[in-house]
């Protein structure tokens, strides 16, 4: 679902140092959101073997993530702020230790594509809110770049839900013939 302006807060403008300060902190809790997913898609890139769909869907997604840091960079530059190296290295552990937990169980990729569909899901969320608070604080020029992060977190989302199904019955098919179901 599209993110719709007409439920935001747009009207309302916050011009404080503070308004301007928990904006950037929002941008720099979601570069760091990106971040920790790098690690998770790459972790999981890693391990894939069975499930060659999941692993085209995630270079996928690996690849935009990028240019979504790339975007959220920029966004802080103009503000005359960076990335916050701590928030970025705790979400990046965090992410590492995640798909690491996974790799216990026997059916790896099933954790891992639940974990995928609600951290989609979260950044969907993270996202809006950089578009109330860029509306909110008078930054009306990066709603834009937001909400073209916004589609393409939509999409993904979309994309895994779709495949739960599909990937059920092939993770249950692959583990009753003996084979390589875990991963």
């Amino acid at each position: 679902m599209a993110y719709d302006q007409g439920t935001s807060s747009g009207s309302m403008s916050l011009t404080s140092d503070q308004a301007k300060q928990d904006y950037i902190m929002g941008i720099q809790s979601a570069h760091s959101l990106e971040k920790q997913a790098t690690q998770l898609i790459n972790r999981q890139l890693e391990r894939i073997e069975s499930y060659p769909e999941v692993a085209a869907v995630l270079r996928q997604h690996g690849a935009e993530t990028e240019a979504q840091i790339q975007r959220l960079e920029g966004i802080l530059s103009e503000l005359g702020s960076a990335p916050s190296a701590i928030k970025d290295l705790g979400t990046q552990m965090s992410g590492n230790m995640a798909a690491l937990a996974h790799t216990v169980m026997s059916d790896e990729i099933m954790k891992n594509h639940f974990a995928n569909v609600a951290f989609e899901a979260f950044e969907q969320a993270t996202y809006r809110s950089l578009i109330a608070m860029a509306q909110a604080t008078g930054h009306q020029h990066h709603v834009a770049i937001y909400e073209t992060t916004l589609r393409e977190e939509e999409k993904t989302f979309q994309t895994l839900l779709g495949m739960t199904d599909a990937l059920t019955v092939k993770y249950m098919q692959l583990h009753e013939a003996g084979e390589q179901s875990k991963r």
